[in-house]
């Protein structure tokens, strides 16, 4: 009975630590955290298995540095802005920019974790677009600014109907909405893997904390970022353009510079 009982222990934490990514069967890859050690003196933030912050800290990656590639198979311009390519696909379409990864993101984990009812997404007029009542048939029609919804759609929380949600609201959503969905986090030293800094705009610009660590003596914390740009393009883990390193301080002071963008220390934000 002894014997069972930890069999049974040691299968059951296996089957919580394993992560799962619904579009890819490849689950040996290199991962954020396996390639990333964290700078001396410092600890990777603790994340328990199963949530946003420990499914991010694990995503896999392509094989070295591969080249950035555009939605259209082109090469992105500049391919100095990154140390690593997320093993995740991009679409044939100019649709997963720079607020569509970060939602692509936070919804795959949702949809992996079955929290259906929490997949959830503002459209920039404000309507808010659910997958659960896409999946029951519905389907939004947009006149201008006004939004319907219709019957008759594809039913089911399949995964092909899924990316086919997730498209149409890539279609009709961006940093503006994205930004005024999330709550402010009020100090960088707050900050949390799956964290988002994000100015709305047209255009705005996004990225997400996909790992991070601490000093246990000052409290600083150190974190990497990941971003899609425009035109869209593959998910790619940033450099930190004023170190070696592609880790960020949280102490950046009033302006955090990143490789293509500039953010103020208030536009962090969280999800709920």
């Amino acid at each position: 009975m002894l014997r069972f009982f930890v069999s049974f222990s040691l299968f059951f934490t296996c089957t919580l630590s394993a992560q799962t990514y619904s579009w890819t069967e490849n689950d040996s890859a290199e991962t954020i955290h396996s390639r990333f050690a964290t700078p001396d003196e410092f600890q990777r933030m603790p994340a328990n298995s199963g949530t946003f912050a420990h499914w991010l800290q694990h995503l896999p990656l392509k094989p070295g540095k591969p080249v950035v590639m555009l939605y259209n198979g082109q090469r992105k311009g500049n391919q100095r802005a990154h140390v690593a390519v997320i093993d995740i696909d991009t679409g044939n379409k100019d649709l997963q920019q720079c607020a569509d990864a970060v939602m692509r993101l936070r919804a795959e984990y949702l949809y992996s974790t079955k929290q259906f009812s929490a997949i959830h997404f503002n459209y920039t007029s404000g309507d808010e677009i659910a997958f659960l009542r896409w999946a029951n048939g519905s389907r939004p029609t947009v006149n201008g600014n006004t939004v319907r919804w219709r019957s008759g759609g594809t039913e089911g929380k399949g995964y092909t109907n899924f990316r086919r949600y997730l498209n149409n609201v890539f279609t009709y959503a961006g940093t503006y909405s994205l930004r005024r969905e999330m709550k402010a986090v009020a100090k960088p030293r707050d900050l949390q893997i799956g964290d988002v800094f994000i100015q709305g705009g047209f255009p705005g610009h996004a990225v997400i904390i996909v790992d991070a660590a601490f000093h246990p003596e000052t409290g600083e914390k150190r974190f990497l970022l990941a971003q899609s740009f425009m035109p869209a393009q593959d998910i790619h883990v940033l450099q930190n353009p004023l170190s070696d390193s592609p880790w960020y301080s949280s102490d950046f002071g009033e302006i955090l510079k990143t490789a293509e963008w500039e953010f103020e220390k208030g536009d962090l934000r969280r999800f709920d």
